[in-house]
């Protein structure tokens, strides 16, 4: 293949390709970002493909929960995902094309001999790669039996791999066994499949986990044996826990699901991920259209990642207080959709617009929901403990006496308001908290809120009325 042609410069295709066995978890995000992040930096393509070949695991719930994970994550593939399983034909014609070529071979090795053969081994302290006597043996000598077809892997030398992010490394091609290409019943191993796929999809750059490096070294001699040009190997560090241990369930590895349900943005996990693993200097907080511009495999680095919750909810509230309001109440919608919180249109308009207020002390959105409290409740409210402390006789009566004062208010701003009751403070020779403090508690049911004029604002004259009657009955 030309220079012209090399994966090095033709356009970039990239690949994220789950097995639908499960959810789509933090790790498996992070692989399908940098590759789309690398993909749309480079203005190639990024194709999603479905490993099912492992049909008792493979389930049409997994499939459609890696879909919604990644639509979610904003996360666009180019072209229709491939299922894998549909190519199976394509696979055993490559493993037959492989044995016509020389490049593989008959295997009519039992179970039981080659467990024989693997004690032996152990026994005399030898690996216990299996070395098949059929590797070489005249196909006229062939049984009327089953059989697999096994790589004929060579047997002198190395076998390197150059990686973007690993750098150069080798194996000796004695750790490498003839693997199985095609089983006895004919459905092709996963070793041949991916590599068939990458080839036939025209993947430049195959950006994956480092626990797939040695994997990336027996793919090789599959590509070399069909005279394919091998796609850029980049494989990434793990993703670890805030202890240093593979990521895993006991610290809270959940599905991306999940995180969308506890009130993450989207545009703070891209982010979030984004930095696990790859830099850019110092930078920490950025938007998704920076990453693309920044991406590149030359700044991925080799150590694992670690994950850090603290970190991530910070970042979440970054992104929320970035956003503007209509993009942040779209996303609030969405959420309090999903989690089946009804609001209804007059509210939906008052937490617009209050939103500028609450989300400068939000990092996730249910605290958005929390916070804006005021807003979603019925009447009569049910003040907290610390709010029913302000709602005493003696505050009740201040509010008593402050509400004529509001009724007769016409203009219903946040700064004019302030106005009133700070004159009605002077006037009652108190200090402002003292009114302050249980018009607050009236109005939100709670000792801390936005600014209590904004509140009277956001919920507006009648409702303010109405909830400070409910504490502070008009007392003629």
């Amino acid at each position: 293949m030309s220079a012209e042609n090399s994966p090095e410069t033709a356009p970039v295709v990239t690949r994220f390709a789950p097995s639908p066995t499960g959810f789509l978890h933090i790790g498996g995000a992070r692989t399908a970002l940098f590759n789309w992040l690398f993909a749309r930096h480079h203005g190639g393509r990024f194709l999603l493909r479905i490993e099912d070949t492992d049909r008792a695991r493979s389930t049409p719930e997994a499939t459609a929960a890696i879909f919604e994970g990644l639509r979610w994550l904003g996360l666009d593939w180019d072209g229709e995902a491939v299922s894998q399983f549909s190519r199976v034909e394509r696979h055993a014609e490559v493993a037959h094309e492989m044995l016509a070529r020389g490049a593989a071979y008959k295997c009519f090795a039992t179970k039981e001999e080659i467990d024989a053969f693997r004690e032996e081994a152990k026994a005399a302290g030898l690996p216990p790669l299996f070395i098949s006597p059929w590797r070489d043996a005249d196909p006229t000598t062939h049984p009327d039996a089953p059989y697999v077809i096994r790589l004929k892997a060579p047997r002198e030398g190395q076998v390197t791999v150059e990686d973007k992010v690993q750098g150069t490394v080798t194996w000796a091609a004695e750790q490498m066994d003839d693997l199985i290409l095609l089983r006895s019943d004919g459905t092709p191993v996963y070793m041949l499949a991916v590599v068939v796929d990458d080839h036939d999809m025209g993947v430049t750059h195959v950006i994956r986990g480092d626990d797939h490096l040695t994997n990336a070294a027996r793919q090789s001699l599959i590509y070399r044996a069909m005279g394919w040009e091998t796609p850029v190997f980049a494989h990434i560090p793990l993703i670890h826990g805030p202890d240093g241990a593979k990521l895993s369930k006991r610290h809270g590895a959940l599905g991306v699901e999940a995180y969308r349900d506890m009130g993450y943005l989207p545009q703070a996990m891209r982010n979030y991920l984004a930095r696990l693993g790859w830099s850019h200097g110092d930078d920490e907080f950025f938007t998704t259209e920076q990453a693309i511009a920044w991406f590149g495999l030359e700044a991925v680095g080799r150590s694992p990642a670690r994950f850090d919750f603290v970190k991530l909810e910070s970042l979440n509230g970054q992104h929320i207080r970035s956003l503007d309001d209509d993009a942040l109440m779209a996303e609030l919608m969405s959420f309090c959709a999903a989690q089946n919180i009804v609001i209804d249109a007059s509210r939906r308009e008052a937490l617009r617009q209050a939103l500028p207020g609450l989300k400068e002390r939000a990092k996730l959105l249910p605290q958005l929901v929390d916070l804006a409290y005021y807003i979603l409740a019925d009447r009569p409210l049910e003040p907290d403990e610390k709010a029913a402390k302000f709602l005493d006789a003696d505050g009740s009566a201040t509010l008593a006496r402050l509400t004529p004062h509001l009724q007769n208010a016409s203009d219903w701003t946040a700064g004019k308001l302030e106005e009133i009751v700070r004159s009605f403070a002077e006037g009652e020779d108190i200090k402002l908290g003292k009114v302050a403090q249980p018009l607050r508690a009236a109005l939100t049911g709670r000792a801390i809120s936005p600014g209590v004029f904004d509140v009277m604002e956001t919920l507006g004259k009648a409702e303010t009325l109405a909830r400070l009657g409910d504490v502070a009955p008009d007392p003629a």
